[in-house]
């Protein structure tokens, strides 16, 4: 072939792959372009392709030989196996017409695929300098594979690299929306129901929306018999209920239960603890449910294909354990309040369970000095404050109040904290987790509820504070010099308006300064006078005792106001966040 006609044939095949490439996004549907492309190109009977995946322990390679059909078989093959791995990793082409002689050769892999390999030629993908993949042509129709043919598919690879990368971009944005979107919904099904089951088919089957299995289930300990029951299955039908119940440390379910520790198993058949339910199992994913820092069940997937599970689907399920969690958790507050036969009972009940969702110990960061209090009424109320750890260097601080008192403020409040928790994984911007979570109780409180709170994260290695006020008390900024700021960018209570939208605030905190969080119990306080507490009294108890650590400050606000109270007010909930910056 002349050197004009070779590069005539390089640039037709370019202009018919960037017609084709243009053609789809989808990435299965591209993948199938790609391999025709290859064997057209080179005029082979077959031709593979496989894609670095990171999130990977193994190479995932898709083949299609177009001699016998076009079916696309999936195989997977250990990294650095066969020419495909050795290619990928010295980052050659290789030509092999002696495939008998070249001991590169994966002969267990064609074995697996029912194919006779004749000759193959390798190339790796490069794309915006980064090798990304290899695709490969197998058994060339005519004579031998060329120089002219390496030439050829050479000239492709930058196109077909590209395209790969646009196709898998795609594919992982479509997912992301899709998790982000089955998030939401979950989240307000747990909103709006009480029940359990009905929340848990939720889960799993929006789950399933987005990791593919063939049976599931969440599972949990009964404390009593110390055995794992199942909560809700599917794909177990041929079980019976006690196949499915095991032991603590039976089974790979059992074994998360036990340890703590997530687990995906590429292969059952390896797996000591792999208990045997279902015949055409081949591998598995557990996780644990953990509640109040306690492990209490765990989440389970299993798949007819082996090495179906990466730490993608891992941190996605890990996700829809914790929502698994929320529901047993409210499931468990619905039935302890259901069967109360006394109203002090439940408000006992209540208050306990209050409490538990409050932080067991206060913030503990470098340079600072945070302690947070909530001192109850007496009654079950709706105030709430949490300290959330996102990421090194990044805290969540959240207070909110819940309108009303007693059962349903306390309620509202779970609503709220369970909102606010899953939002606060799905979204690092604060405002759009205000504006979700705001959705989220309108279309599940009545009318006339509302919440107030402010969230915002602290960045303790820079001193920046981020956050939001929804329409709650202005929180208190005392400056080194004693001038004072207050927090008040943000946006509307929640659960009122549908479509509030919030606006977000960044203050820096200076070394010395005190911001002070509070709940309405701390300044709307009435002397024998009618005159109310305030903020101006707040503001001066700050400033004279700026010297003291944050919980003498908050011992001597309480102190302050109570004295300060007539002996018929009667007390809310009084809640308070005081943080110091120390150096």
């Amino acid at each position: 072939m002349t050197e004009g006609r070779h590069h005539t044939r390089i640039e037709k095949l370019l202009l018919e792959a960037a017609r084709m490439f243009n053609s789809t996004l989808e990435y299965e549907e591209l993948i199938r372009l790609v391999l025709k492309l290859v064997t057209t190109a080179v005029n082979s009977e077959a031709a593979l392709v496989f894609r670095v995946d990171h999130d990977r322990t193994d190479m995932k390679i898709r083949y299609i030989n177009y001699h016998k059909d076009d079916n696309m078989i999936v195989f997977h093959r250990e990294l650095g196996q066969g020419v495909v791995g050795w290619v990928a990793t010295y980052k050659k082409p290789v030509i092999i017409n002696d495939v008998h002689n070249d001991p590169r050769v994966d002969w267990e892999m064609w074995e697996n695929v029912n194919d006779e390999i004749k000759s193959l030629i390798s190339v790796p993908l490069i794309g915006k300098g980064q090798m990304i993949g290899v695709i490969e042509a197998i058994n060339k129709k005519e004579g031998e594979f060329t120089e002219e043919d390496m030439d050829v598919l050479i000239g492709l690879t930058n196109q077909i690299a590209v395209a790969i990368d646009n196709a898998n971009l795609y594919r992982k944005t479509k997912r992301e929306a899709l998790e982000k979107n089955l998030l939401y919904e979950i989240g307000k099904k747990l909103s709006s129901s009480l029940s359990l089951d009905e929340v848990l088919k939720e889960i799993i089957h929006s789950l399933k929306q987005v990791i593919d299995f063939t049976a599931g289930g969440v599972f949990i300990i009964n404390q009593d018999k110390q055995d794992i029951e199942s909560l809700y299955t599917i794909g177990y039908e041929s079980c019976t209920e006690a196949d499915i119940n095991l032991k603590v440390g039976q089974g790979l379910v059992g074994y998360v239960v036990k340890t703590g520790q997530p687990i995906i198993v590429p292969d059952v058949s390896l797996n000591e603890h792999y208990y045997h339910l279902k015949e055409n199992t081949k591998s598995e994913m557990v996780v644990p449910i953990e509640l109040d820092g306690h492990i209490i069940g765990a989440f389970n997937v299993e798949s007819d294909k082996p090495k179906a599970y990466g730490n993608n689907d891992l941190s996605l399920m890990t996700t829809f354990a914790s929502q698994a969690a929320i529901s047993i958790e409210r499931a468990r507050l619905h039935e302890q309040l259901v069967n109360s036969q006394k109203i002090t009972q439940q408000l006992k009940i209540a208050r306990e369970i209050q409490k538990s969702f409050l932080p067991k110990k206060d913030l503990s960061l470098p340079g600072y000095d945070i302690t947070g209090t909530n001192i109850p009424s007496g009654q079950v109320g709706g105030d709430y404050y949490d300290f959330i750890n996102i990421v090194e260097h990044q805290n969540g601080i959240a207070i909110g109040d819940v309108s009303g008192k007693g059962i349903p403020a306390s309620l509202l409040m779970a609503s709220f904290r369970a909102s606010l928790i899953a939002e606060i994984r799905n979204n690092y911007s604060i405002r759009t987790i205000c504006k979700k979570v705001n959705s989220l109780l309108y279309e599940s409180m009545q009318p006339g509820n509302f919440v107030t709170a402010i969230y915002g994260v602290l960045d303790s290695k820079n001193h920046i504070l981020t956050f939001c006020n929804c329409g709650h008390n202005l929180p208190v900024l005392l400056r080194k010099d004693d001038s004072v700021e207050f927090l008040k960018e943000g946006g509307l209570v929640l659960g009122v308006v549908p479509d509030a939208t919030y606006e977000e605030r960044p203050i820096y905190i200076s070394q010395d300064d005190i911001l002070f969080f509070y709940t309405d119990g701390v300044v709307e306080v009435f002397n024998e006078k009618g005159e109310e507490f305030g903020t101006e009294r707040l503001i001066t108890i700050l400033k004279k005792n700026r010297h003291k650590t944050s919980q003498e400050i908050q011992k001597e606000i309480y102190q302050t106001v109570t004295a300060f109270a007539s002996p018929e007010h009667n007390f809310d909930d009084l809640t308070m966040i005081t943080l110091k910056r120390n150096k």
